[in-house]
């Protein structure tokens, strides 16, 4: 597998972005597209997910990939999301009939993770920013997936004795990288929980060579082994 990475300078424009974007879909040497967001504030994420080929989408951002997923008919999914999901699978979570808490509803992580949950037979909230009773409804989850970039938001009072924590955030600060959960606070009362950094970021990388990899069966008919 070959990586090639354009690096854009901050003052790009959004047409130039854009005819980028659409020769690496015309490219018949690449079978994955990834752009980093976000993007600079003088350029409309919206509009650059627009002219991604959806066969090429490896991040499952695409109104198609992401209906697909919406409908529970297989695409490409969110690397972020398939690899909570993945991490909670290869330990053996058991996610049928458990109730699970999302806080956060972002297009690339906090609504795909809620919809794998669902697929995967969990009772699933979605929490926001005017959720009423955040650490009341966090403290219900048998598994809460914290997606909303606050750093040490979710404390040991929002999670219920035992629950599995799936921390996705990824905040820079004056003290570091920290997650969306307060690691220290909590680590004493959940059954697991995911550190940052190296947890659910290794598992996203993961997550984006399975669906390169997708994508290069599709686009040339090669089944899986």
């Amino acid at each position: 597998m070959r990586s090639v990475h354009h690096g854009l300078a901050a003052d790009t424009t959004q047409e130039e972005l854009l005819d980028l974007v659409r020769a690496l879909g015309a490219d018949d040497d690449v079978d994955g597209i990834l752009v980093q967001l976000p993007v600079p504030d003088h350029i409309d994420p919206d509009a650059v997910v627009a002219v991604l080929d959806p066969a090429k989408d490896v991040d499952g951002l695409t109104p198609m990939n992401a209906g697909l997923l919406a409908h529970g008919t297989p695409g490409l999914v969110p690397c972020t999301p398939a690899g909570v999901l993945e991490l909670l699978r290869h330990e053996a979570v058991d996610l049928e009939g458990a109730e699970a808490v999302v806080v956060g509803r972002s297009k690339l992580v906090g609504v795909p993770v809620a919809r794998l949950l669902l697929a995967a037979n969990a009772t699933v909230t979605v929490c926001h920013s005017r959720t009423r009773d955040l650490a009341g409804t966090c403290a219900r989850a048998d598994v809460l997936v914290a997606a909303v970039g606050v750093p040490k938001l979710l404390g040991a009072d929002a999670v219920k004795p035992a629950a599995v924590v799936i921390d996705v955030g990824m905040n820079r600060t004056e003290d570091g990288l920290m997650g969306d959960v307060d690691f220290e606070a909590v680590a004493p009362v959940a059954a697991a929980i995911t550190p940052v950094p190296g947890g659910v970021g290794p598992m996203t990388i993961a997550m984006l060579m399975v669906n390169t990899l997708a994508a290069a069966r599709a686009r040339t008919g090669v089944l899986a082994g």
